[in-house]
């Protein structure tokens, strides 16, 4: 999450000081990634020391205000004009928690997989009603807009999951009923000769076939 260019965002709109700005970003987002003012004023500080936005005086009640720079508009404008990059995604614990279960002796991975997704199922149903109770088919404003377009990801995001769970488990069922079927290492193969042993009929190696 770029908290940087959230706030460069914010601040196109006009001066804004910092706990505006996180008030304004939560407002946003629907509070999904909360922000505390620590983390405001120490982005800002960044932001002053790059370039990107300056002081520009203070407000009525003694605020200092923050306004974004020319050199933050291009900043804002390429951020918005490069796609996400996906090649280096971050690190997701839940597959990562799947992927170690795998290897892990003596721990149930299909019960892993359905508390998942007992879990992820619950947050779906609770993003749902949430949208319904929350937002009216028309929004009224934009911050209701850029809120339910986060609670859309929201939703989809947990589907996914859903299905991938599922997928996962059909996966891993595939592959005991494959494990099942091979020999164990040691185990003689039905019909297959061990070391030494002769075939019915056949000389043994190194003994003289009698003569009649």
């Amino acid at each position: 999450m770029s908290i940087r260019h959230g706030l460069l965002a914010l601040l196109e709109r006009g001066p804004r000081y910092g706990s505006q700005l996180r008030t304004e970003f939560e407002s946003r987002t629907g509070s999904t990634w909360p922000l505390n003012v620590g983390q405001v004023y120490t982005t800002l500080g960044r932001l002053e020391r790059d370039g990107l936005v300056v002081q520009d005086d203070e407000d009525d009640q003694g605020h200092a205000l923050y306004a974004i720079t020319g050199t933050g508009r291009t900043e804002l404008r390429s951020w918005f004009e490069t796609p996400v990059d996906r090649s280096s995604p971050p690190r997701d614990e839940l597959a990562i928690k799947l992927a170690m279960a795998v290897g892990v002796p003596g721990v149930d991975i299909r019960a892993v997989i359905q508390s998942q997704r007992h879990h992820t199922l619950k947050a779906m149903q609770d993003y749902t009603r949430l949208k319904a109770r929350s937002l009216g088919e028309v929004p009224a404003d934009r911050d209701e807009v850029a809120w339910l377009l986060v609670l859309d990801q929201l939703i989809f995001q947990a589907e996914a999951e859903a299905r991938w769970l599922d997928h996962c488990e059909t996966r891993l069922v595939r592959f005991a009923e494959a494990a099942a079927r091979e020999p164990e290492p040691g185990a003689r193969t039905p019909g297959a000769r061990t070391p030494g042993a002769r075939t019915s009929g056949a000389p043994a190696r190194g003994r003289a076939v009698p003569r009649t």
